[in-house]
This record gives structure tokens, sequence and C-alpha cells, in this order.
């Protein structure tokens, strides 16, 4: 800035002549009015003296003006801010960058000064004004959790007012980062934060996710070492404690002899973002409370407040009661773990348990509030939560003038759905197991059904009195038939024959049969996400999972009202990131999605945990046999995805309904072996001469018809009826051109018997009959040139597969 004059007589040469002229006309007045020379000469000799006075004083006023008004010089200042990695910018009153940092010249360049930089978040545009706005009119502000960038990176920023009249902005840009927060937790903790929680019995440390000291408080160190100031950095925390047979725990240098206490766990990876995206890799607080704290004799009135403030913060649910039973205060976290509010809370805890734990719950506050050092834990039913019984853990606590109890609670919500779904795994695993032995077994049935279907109707021509029936049991076998592929699909034992495929090209496929299933009153919308990832699964049985829940739908939407609805089938890719809140049972990873909603009113809450269960159905006798969503289940599961169900309130221009969420896998990589081996294009080969077949069957109606239509085809048959006598066919010099054997048989199955028979025979192909999967039968049998045919199968299929078995063989 440049120096400039101030206005007035004086202030330039005009007015200096002005000043003069009227000092000589008043000298000359005095003269002709007095007639008095030595007055006039005292008069004029005053003037002169006021006037050099004045001449004085004014230069230094200007020389003064002239110094506090030079230009500021921005290099001093540049200097003192330009520090390696120190991110400092200056700006006036109009957001205009005056000086800046090299480091923040490299970070956010010299186009914009804050608040006006270009950032792509508009959230933290506008921190950035807000702060701007508020460090004018309060001298400083403050923001922090900003992204002012593409990377994940978060600042905190700081401005303040500086400079001649406060008119420029100093703004400072630090980092974020879990090694400062893990730092300033170490300082509390090592700190007053520390003595004062050692004061009111309460030691504290820090640990890090290895289970290894990071920082103690005096009174840890104190109990630990014997010396308030010793360092247990580095060592492992477990080694200071000890447990008795009660699962009490002491410090392991005091022994039994020393002072009990309670373990509470604060896991930190909620505090800070990148530790809430690695929760492995987050630090814990932990705090060791003196089973009987003398609160009244530690705690003072200006740290209560402090204390009480912690012990809200806490994640462990903690209420106190008196002598009597009545609750004297309770923590958030016991509020949620009971299912109440801070004004909904009762007078007695008993209020907050079902009516036959009542009388237990009583005697055990009453027990402990006699004022013994003591602690225990009651197990007891919440009416929130009746099906789900709680741990309620008490502890008598003196120092209060009157004994008092301290109950605690941990929220175990998230742990009792984590239960909850693991048994219902667990149970759908059993049933799935016994579904598929049925369905193993009755296959064996309707394949003798069937096949003698087939030899009967070879015999009788249509017009036959005979031969309407004929066809009827056959129609009805392969009803059978399909029911037991039902079964097989829910306990994920059938056989599929997954492709590489796009889940919209799956839907666009039978968007047609939906419109026709779903009616006109039924609007049917589709929307897919971009960049879907590709999954492997099985078309046709992706198709059935469509239609199944589709179906469905139709028929929710249909008990509403007059029927009308809408159904929407959507896409949506879903990142590695998001996997992480997702089922628990659900490992991290890229998915699609498929996701099937109606307007239905939902599932009701009664029986949601059933819906996939076999059999289970709510629709009138009749209308459902139960096996369509525990069908769904089993083929999703066993295409390695995931299935969840919920009820979803109004939203996107649509009513409440139900959402099934399908996730499959992404697929990653070329196509499979069998894949290609299954390719359409690739020309059948056909065996154009009979052969020799060794059939080892256990069942003896299978075997008969499997045999009969093998003959009936040319080929050259040895039926044996167990693995034992088919081994000894070949040990004995049988010459053969194929094994077509049964899988579970009893002695020697089928796996044992394929696989001596190739010490003997290595070149000789073997083709397995199974009700089972095929996928499961490779993954558990390692055998080249193997081949398999699932059961049931007529007789044209076994005599075709075993001519192109044959017909492979040798090519």
């Amino acid at each position: 800035m440049k120096p400039f004059a101030q206005p007035g007589a004086g202030g330039t040469p005009l007015g200096w002549l002005v000043l003069l002229l009227a000092l000589v006309v008043s000298v000359a007045a005095v003269w002709l009015l007095s007639d008095l020379p030595i007055l006039t000469a005292a008069y004029a000799g005053g003037l002169a003296t006021l006037m050099t006075l004045l001449i004085v004083l004014r230069g230094k006023a200007a020389g003064a003006e002239r110094v506090e008004l030079a230009p500021p010089d921005w290099s001093v200042t540049l200097t003192a801010i330009d520090q390696p990695g120190a991110l400092v910018a200056i700006t006036d009153r109009a957001n205009r960058l005056v000086c800046a940092s090299a480091s923040f010249s490299s970070r956010f360049g010299v186009e914009k000064a804050p608040p006006n930089l270009a950032l792509s978040e508009e959230a933290a545009a506008e921190a950035l004004l807000r702060t701007a706005r508020e460090a004018w009119r309060e001298g400083r502000a403050h923001a922090a959790h900003l992204s002012l960038g593409k990377d994940d990176v978060r600042w905190e920023v700081e401005a303040q007012r500086a400079g001649r009249g406060e008119d420029h902005l100093v703004w400072r840009f630090r980092p974020e980062s879990s090694e400062d927060l893990a730092s300033d937790i170490s300082q509390l903790v090592t700190g007053a934060l520390g003595r004062m929680l050692g004061r009111a019995g309460v030691v504290a440390a820090l640990v890090t996710a290895e289970g290894t000291v990071r920082a103690a408080s005096p009174a840890f160190a104190e109990r630990a070492a014997g010396d308030p100031s010793a360092t247990l950095v580095g060592r492992e925390f477990a080694d200071f404690l000890r447990l008795d047979e009660r699962e009490r725990i002491y410090f392991a240098r005091a022994g039994r002899e020393g002072e009990p206490f309670q373990l509470i766990h604060v896991p930190l990876n909620d505090i800070d973002d990148e530790w809430a995206a690695n929760p492995q890799d987050a630090p814990s607080l932990m705090l060791l409370v003196e089973a009987h704290v003398a609160l009244a004799e530690h705690v003072s009135a200006d740290t209560a407040p402090k204390v009480e403030s912690l012990i809200e913060a806490l994640p462990l649910g903690l209420a106190m009661t008196d002598r009597d039973g009545r609750f004297l205060f309770a923590n958030p976290s016991f509020l949620r773990a009971v299912g109440r509010t801070e004004k909904g809370l009762p007078t007695f805890p008993s209020d907050l348990v079902v009516r036959e734990d009542k009388g237990a719950i009583s005697d055990a506050v009453r027990r402990f509030g006699k004022g013994g050092v003591a602690s225990g834990d009651v197990a007891v039913r919440l009416e929130t939560a009746p099906g789900e019984p709680v741990s309620l853990g008490l502890a008598s606590v003196r120092g209060l003038g009157e004994p008092a109890v301290l109950l605690s609670l941990v929220d175990s919500k998230e742990e009792t759905e984590l239960k909850r779904q693991i048994a219902q795994a667990s149970k759908m695993q059993a049933i799935g197991q016994l579904a598929g032995g049925v369905a193993h077994d009755f296959n064996n049935v309707l394949t003798a059904i069937i096949g003698y279907c087939d030899l009967m109707l070879l015999r009788h021509m249509p017009g036959d009195s005979d031969y309407d029936d004929i066809q009827q049991i056959r129609a009805n076998s392969n009803r059978a038939a399909s029911l037991t592929r039902q079964l097989l699909a829910f306990s994920r034992q059938q056989t599929l024959r997954p492709e590489v495929l796009q889940l919209p090209d799956v839907i666009s496929e039978v968007s047609q049969l939906l419109k026709r299933l779903l009616g006109e009153k039924i609007e049917l919308r589709v929307r897919h996400d971009r960049d879907l990832g590709p999954v492997r699964a099985d078309p046709g049985q992706l198709e059935q999972v469509i239609v199944n829940l589709a179906v469905n739908a139709r028929d929710a939407i249909a008990a509403q009202g007059d029927g009308t609805g809408t159904l929407v089938m959507s896409t949506r890719k879903v990142s590695l990131k998001e996997t992480r809140s997702l089922g628990p049972d659900m490992p991290p990873g890229d998915y699609t999605a498929l996701i099937v909603r109606d307007t239905g009113g939902g599932v009701p809450a009664a029986v949601m945990g059933k819906i996939f269960d076999p059999f289970f159905t709510t629709k009138e006798l009749g209308k459902g046999t139960g096996l369509g969503l525990s069908t769904v289940y089993g083929i999703i599961r066993q295409s390695g995805g995931y299935i969840y169900a919920e009820n979803v309130g109004p939203r996107d221009g649509l009513g409440s309904g139900a959402a099934f969420t399908v996730y499959l896998p992404v697929h990653h990589g070329a196509p499979t072996a069998e894949e290609r081996r299954a390719d359409p294009d690739e020309p059948a080969r056909r065996w154009s001469g009979g052969g020799r077949v060794l059939l080892v069957e256990d069942e003896d109606m299978v075997r008969a018809v499997a045999e009969r239509a093998l003959v009936r085809a040319g080929f050259t048959v040895t039926a044996q009826p167990d693995g034992e006598d088919g081994l000894a066919e070949i040990a004995n010099g049988g010459v053969f051109d194929l094994v077509v054997s049964d899988v579970v048989m009893p002695g020697m199955d089928g796996p044992a018997m394929a696989r001596a028979i190739r010490k003997l025979k290595p070149d000789l192909p073997i083709l397995f009959m199974s009700g089972y999967a095929e996928e499961t039968l490779r993954n558990e049998i390692s055998i080249d040139n193997m081949y398999f045919i699932a059961k049931p199968f007529s007789v044209e299929q076994i005599s075709r597969k075993v001519g192109e078995v044959l017909g492979a063989a040798s090519a």
C-alpha cells in the first residue's frame, strides 16, 4: 500500500500561501488598530513561534504515518509459513489468495483460493464457505472430516483472522489419520484422563489389535509393575492379568490377595473412518473397574460429570439401583439393550422381565443390595424379547453411603440375530440331508417304474386297451421325478449345468412368460444397473428361481384388495466394500444382485424365519406345496450365492411389500472344461456297433431294467449286484468296453470299485448312475475318463448315454 496525504490547509503549497497571507493581514490589523509597535511585535513573535511548533509536530506525524502505511513484505511471511508439510494459505477480504506455502500450492494449486477451491463434493465446498464466514465473524473457525480430493484422505481445516486491522484470513490444512488419533488417545490415557480414572478406581490401557500395550494409565502401570511411571509399551496385555476359578480378574503382580476387577472392552473402530473400514486393525480401550468402587471417596464434584459422561459413552449397558431395588440411573446402552427409553424406564428391574422371571431378579437384587462384596449374573428373559434369554450381571457397590447394586447388560441383538441365522442354516442343512437321502432312494424306485413302463410300451401300440394306462403311469412317474428334483434342489444335490452368463439376459428370456403369469392387473418393471459382472449358474435353474419368486409375488399381490400392484425386478452391482455390511455368513467379494420387489403387503414377522423351510406355506390347502422358496434357496446356495428376504416400506412411488435379494458371486476367468465339453456347437459322437458292458447295481429292479434296456440296444451285458463282484469280473480276466455302476452301494461302493479297476485297466471308461448331483460327485471323486447319468432315466436315455460314452472313448 502506498502512503497518502491528509486533506486540509497546509497539506499543499497553496495552503501554506493562504496561511501566510492570513498571518500578514492579522499583524497589519493589530498595528492599525493599536498603533503600538511593541504590542504588534509581540503579537507577530507569538504567531511565528506557534507556526514553527505546528510545522515541527506535523512533520513528525507525517513521518509516522508514512511508516505505518508502508506496504507489507510478503516475502518474510512466505519464509515463515513455507515449512515442509505445512499447508498454509493467506486470503484477503475478497477471498483472493495473497500468499501460500509450497505444500499448499502443490496440493491445491494457486488458481483458486479457499474457500473457493474446486472440489467435487458439494458438502466440502459448503463447509469451507461456512468456515470462512464464521472466521470473519468470530475470529477463528474449524472444520473436520472434509473430502478435498479424489483420494480417501480426510482433512481438518482451521481459519483465523490476522494482520493489520484483521483484514486477512490464515488457512491451515491438516490431513487426518488414524495414527494421529491413536496418539491423541494415548496421551489422554497416560495423562490427565488416566489419572482421573485412576482416582475413580478405574485403570485404563490402550491395546493394539495384536494384543500389545500401546499406552497405559499411571494407575495401570502401578498395579501391573509397581511403578506408575513404568513403560509397558510393547508388552502383552494379557500377561499382566490372571483369572480365578470364578473367572474374576486380578493383576498378576498382586495375585488373589489383590482387588478383583471387571474388564470392559471398548473397540475404537467407530471413531475413525479408516478403522471402520478395517476393524481388525483398530485398537481397543481396556477399562478395569474395581468390583467395589468407592465413588464417594474418590470422585470430586468437578470430575463426577466427566465420569458420568464416560459411563454414558460405554458400549456396555450399566444401571444402578438402591438397596430396595429402585433404579437410580441407566446409561443409553442399557436402555437400548432392554428396549426402553429414558422416560420409559420402570421403577424396578423386575418390571423389565417376563412374569416368570420377576421373582428371580427381585431376589437377586435384594441379595446383592445387602452391601457385601459380591458379583454374579442371572439369566432372565426381557419383555421386549421373551424368546431370547440374556445374562444380567449384578455387583454390590460400596462407598455411596447406602449399599447399591450395579446392573450390567450387553446389547446382544446382533449376536442373537447371528445365532438365529446360524441355527436356521444348521436346520436347513439337516433337513437338506434328509431330503436328499429320500430323493435318492425315491429316484431308484422311479427309475424302475419309468423303465418298466418304457418296456411295456414297446409291446403295446396306440389304441390297445392298456396303452393309455401305461402312459398315465409314466406321466405320473415323471411328475414324481420333478418333485424329487425339487427336493434335490433344496438339499443342493441336484445336477446343474452351469454357464457363464449375464443376469439381464436370463430375465429377458423369461420376461414374456412372466407377463403371462402375472396377468394384466400386475405391472412388471425391469431395471438393470451398469457394469454388471458375469455369474456362473445353470440358466434353466436360474429361470426357475425367477419364475418362483414372481409367482409368489403375484399371489401376495392378489391377496391385497383388488389384486392390482407392481412387481419390480432389478439387477445391481455390489462391491467388496458393500458386502461387509450384508449377511454375517456372506464372505466379502464382488457380487451381482437380483432384487425382486412386490407391493403385496410384505411377509408377516411371525413367519419370516420359516419361509425357506420345506413344506411350509401360508397358502390355502391345495394351493401350494411349500417347496417353491425352499427350492429357490437350494438352487441359489448350490450355485454359490445367497438369498435374503425383508419387508420394505413405501419408496420410489411404490407401496409397502416384500423384497427378495439374490446375491451371486461375480465369475472371473475362462469357461471350465465341462462347459467347453457341453458346447452345443460341438458335434455329437455316435457309437456305431455293439459293446461289452459291465453293469454293477445293488437295486435289483434298477439293475433288471438297465440290463434289459442295454441288451435291447445291442450291447452284451454282464450284471453284478455289488462292487466286490464287479471288481472280480475284471480281475478274473473279463474284457469289457465300459463299466456302468451305481455310486452308493453296500460294502465296496462305486468310486472304490472304480479306483481298483483303474489299477488293472487304466483306460477303461466308467459311467456312474446316481440320484445325487454330478458336481458333488466330481468334487468327491477324482477319476479321469468318468461320465455321469442322473436317475431316474428312461430306457432310451440309458441306451443313448452308453452309446455316447463308447463313441467318445473310441474317438
